[in-house]
């Protein structure tokens, strides 16, 4: 790692034998541990640790003091909110050695962990799902999904933008910041009809322009003069 492309904080390490991608920041405090697979143009806070053979893709942020243990692998786009907890045994005894016993844990493309959120290990958290602040998740979330609460539940549908998305006519829901379609195309499975999970968001679409509360505030207001449009007409 000495013609290295990425930047590292004198206050942190890297060990041996560690893969990181161009453009990767490490900032204070932070250890990546032997085997460990980073990705390009990722961020990590201060006081993150990053175990082996750990696999992070590319563009994930990582906020601070968050800890990715063995067994984890992150795809691309994913946001870990700051303090949030990922584990990797269900059943840890002090006294019985599990190393050889690690669970997996699969965080899909897009999804957003909050701030101090627990993700129960042995789960798969799907694309561009988002996990509310605090929340307890125990089992596989799906694509999309809002979960909220100990432990988390399903409460609605998020946008890519992070939004969350109305009901609306023929099962048709729509972003409020992007105006990208969203509907349920089975019980429990939503996707975008305008464009592939898999697919990068179009250069104009990847900086907000609006903050959340705003784009709240004017969806409510659209919503309530719609309201009074089917009082009037009944």
């Amino acid at each position: 790692m000495t013609d290295k492309n990425f930047f590292v904080h004198e206050s942190s390490y890297v060990d041996e034998g560690v893969a990181i991608g161009a453009g990767t920041k490490i900032w204070h405090f932070c250890h990546i541990q032997r085997g460990a697979k980073i990705g390009a143009k990722c961020i990590f806070g201060q006081n993150c640790n990053v175990a082996d053979e750990v696999v992070i893709g590319n563009n994930v942020k990582v906020q601070n003091n968050v800890s990715i243990y063995t067994g984890t692998i992150i795809e691309d786009d994913v946001f870990l909110g700051p303090s949030c907890v990922l584990t990797n045994v269900s059943n840890p005894r002090s006294q019985v050695l599990r190393h050889s016993l690690y669970e997996k844990t699969l965080i899909r493309r897009g999804a957003t962990i909050g701030a101090n959120a627990t993700i129960v290990c042995g789960i798969t958290l799907g694309r561009y799902c988002f996990i509310a602040a605090g929340a307890v998740v125990t089992k596989d979330v799906p694509d999309y999904a809002f979960i909220v609460g100990v432990p988390g539940k399903q409460k609605g549908w998020m946008s890519r933008h992070g939004h969350i998305l109305p009901s609306g006519s023929d099962g048709i829901m729509v972003c409020p910041e992007s105006g990208f379609r969203y509907k349920e195309v089975s019980p429990g499975s939503l996707k975008c009809l305008d464009l592939n999970e898999e697919d990068p968001l179009p250069e104009a679409l990847t900086r907000g322009k609006e903050d959340y509360r705003q784009i709240k505030r004017r969806t409510l207001k659209v919503k309530g003069k719609s309201k009074k449009v089917k009082v009037r007409k009944s």
